[in-house]
């Protein structure tokens, strides 16, 4: 579990990227400070196993179905990417909750200034826009942040200088991919409700008006 705080840019030095599947090694300073073999690590958002590591680089390994659902298979030698260490126990939870399983890719359609922030518009998946609201929690390429508008096709949230600086969102312009997660929560209340159900599933009694009156939203 992470809070989408992210802690320092990598830098990918070696990868190795085949149909089904790949190997990133990753330069990094930080997120290696106490880090062991099999402690996770989230990269551009996605939850990743440690596999071997020494003084200033890590190694890990990526399934298909991390390369068919993210876009990590888009990086490349020299690439920036966002690294957290899992969430412990006694941390602040600066963010919100974060699983690093990634649901969809989306793509950046507008950046514009507002203030001291930037405005970031991105398109994605309706099924994914489902689960947003404004002033919920989204996490982009593992970044926590607060989104301002969900549209019929895209949303939009707004970056501080410290976020535009410190992550790669700040280097990425317009029609570059970005690593998706809703907030856990919804998803769960929305599966609770019978919203987006398995098939052949039967529709859960739960509804809005009983969540209201059990003082869940």
């Amino acid at each position: 579990m992470f809070t989408g705080i992210v802690e320092e840019l990598g830098i990918i030095r070696s990868l190795r990227l085949l149909p089904d599947s790949g190997q990133l090694t990753i330069e990094a300073k930080k997120v290696l400070e106490g880090t062991q073999i099999g402690d996770s690590i989230a990269v551009n958002g996605v939850c990743l196993t440690v596999i071997s590591l020494s003084d200033h680089q890590f190694t890990v390994d990526v399934m298909a179905e991390t390369l068919e659902k993210t876009n990590l298979a888009e990086l490349k030698n020299g690439s920036h990417v966002n690294l957290e260490r899992a969430l412990q126990l006694q941390s602040r939870l600066g963010g919100h909750l974060v699983s690093g399983h990634v649901d969809g890719i989306g793509s950046i359609r507008r950046i514009a200034p507002w203030g001291i922030a930037q405005v970031y518009e991105i398109n994605a998946p309706p099924a994914l826009l489902s689960y947003m609201l404004p002033k919920g929690s989204i996490a982009i390429d593992g970044i926590s942040l607060t989104l301002i508008d969900v549209e019929e096709d895209y949303f939009s949230v707004s970056l501080i200088p410290h976020t535009f600086k410190e992550t790669t969102l700040g280097l990425k312009g317009i029609g570059k991919s970005v690593n998706l997660e809703t907030d856990l929560i919804g998803k769960y209340v929305a599966r609770l409700m019978g919203i987006n159900k398995p098939s052949g599933k039967t529709k859960s009694n739960l509804s809005l008006s009983f969540l209201a009156e059990n003082g869940f939203i």
